[in-house]
């Protein structure tokens, strides 16, 4: 075996990692072994968002600096313990795609080691015995900042969607990358009627804030607004992954956060106060959890959860 590559136990499993040093996020200088160590560490709070759902890969081989490809096919060379998954292709009928499934640390790290930097995950997962795709488990709004403006500008717009909804029945995150992406977890839900939902409730906000809010995605409307991006709901889309990476300039994160804090950066109008980056992430894990746990875990639990460490108003650690 190449010095450059080595094998590793990850839970049990042999995992054949390589090209430790290289740099991936030239800027600050994070290297792939410190991206497989994030991985590692984040994966009990993020495999519960990932498992049993078809997960697209955002490659970049060359770092975040080179050239990336998304991958929905499974590799062909990977270990058999590798889940995965056949979905009906959305384009080819009759054709299905089989798509790696995250159920594991050890897949996590194999994967990131492929230079997977981001992991992008449908808002549906596989039900036993079932044909693929599932009915969805959510409703998602992504707050996508238009030109000349932020995420303090979508902390305002979650508020409205807040409002609308009741904050208590949303969940937020940093996309970790500009915007803010709003999830409603969902029973006995139907693709159809989730879609008109989220686009009505789009439409209407545009309607009451027509000089912040846009509906559509025509890139001349977009100038000084924020895209609620109702689109998304749909079995054939993805978001990105709760903890995922992101490719930007450095290493940030797809973040949970409180509302508190949402709160907080459209007073401030600092878009720093909602940019998490790996170090960050890790340290609010250990002092809050996992802040969207209510996604991916039974009501009664969460609401024991929360009522025994919710932090309030957590702030970036220090």
């Amino acid at each position: 075996m190449s010095p450059d590559r080595v094998e590793t136990d990850v839970d049990g499993r042999r995992v054949t990692v390589s090209n430790l040093d290289k740099v991936l996020y030239p800027e600050a200088g994070f290297t792939k072994g410190q991206v497989l160590d994030y991985y590692a560490r984040v994966a009990d709070a993020m495999l519960p968002h990932v498992r049993d759902r078809p997960a697209t890969f955002k490659r970049y081989p060359n770092g975040v600096e080179g050239k990336a490809f998304f991958q929905k096919h499974a590799p062909d060379t990977r270990p058999d313990w590798v889940v995965t998954l056949d979905v009906p292709s959305t384009s080819d009928p009759g054709v299905s795609v089989e798509f790696v499934v995250v159920r594991d640390r050890a897949t996590l790290v194999w994967a990131a080691n492929l230079a997977t930097l981001e992991f992008h995950v449908p808002l549906w997962h596989q039900r036993k015995g079932k044909e693929p795709p599932g009915p969805p488990d959510h409703m998602v709004f992504d707050l996508d900042p238009g030109p000349g403006t932020s995420i303090v500008e979508c902390c305002e717009v979650a508020r409205w969607i807040g409002d609308a909804l009741g904050e208590d029945k949303v969940l937020a995150k940093t996309s970790g990358s500009k915007g803010l992406q709003l999830y409603v977890p969902l029973k006995r839900a139907q693709w159809d009627a989730t879609n008109e939902r989220a686009h009505e409730l789009a439409r209407s906000l545009e309607s009451e804030h027509p000089d912040a809010v846009v509906s559509i995605m025509r890139k001349a409307l977009r100038p000084g607004k924020v895209l609620v991006d109702w689109s998304q709901n749909s079995p054939s889309k993805t978001t990105v992954a709760a903890y995922s990476l992101r490719a930007r300039a450095t290493p940030t994160v797809s973040t949970p956060v409180t509302w508190d804090e949402i709160e907080a950066c459209r007073r401030s109008g600092d878009p720093r106060d909602l940019r998490f980056e790996v170090t960050d992430v890790l340290d609010r894990l250990e002092k809050f959890g996992d802040l969207m746990a209510g996604l991916v875990k039974p009501p009664a639990t969460t609401r024991r959860s929360a009522q025994k460490s919710s932090p309030g108003r957590p702030r970036r650690p220090t």
